[in-house]
């Protein structure tokens, strides 16, 4: 049973670790990409508040998909007349890491 608790413990433990190294890669990786030259995680700049993102599509199974997309080749239209410039410097690996952290925005 002791044993039991301890592995939990270190399972839990474990999944924290991880998803604190995503939040720290994440926003590291947004910081050194520019994007929060148009983006802050609580509010509005240029482009929409990564929180608000978040919220946006929490729930829709092709999420992370469609803003790969957005991030990598640019859009418009969903939040206003201001279009998301393509980032070329960002490769799909790099734009994974930082849609699931948007998506982890609460």
């Amino acid at each position: 049973m002791k044993r039991n608790l301890m592995m939990v413990g270190v399972v839990v433990a474990t999944a924290f670790a991880s998803q604190a190294a995503m939040a720290d890669a994440g926003l590291d990786l947004a910081k050194a990409k520019n994007c929060m030259a148009c983006h802050a995680v609580g509010s509005k700049l240029v482009g929409p508040a990564y929180k608000d993102v978040a919220a946006k599509y929490a729930g829709q199974k092709d999420a992370e998909g469609k803003l790969v997309t957005k991030v990598m080749k640019g859009g418009s239209g969903v939040w206003g007349a201001i279009p998301m410039p393509a980032n070329p410097q960002i490769n799909e690996a790099e734009a994974h890491t930082l849609v699931k952290w948007v998506l982890s925005q609460k």
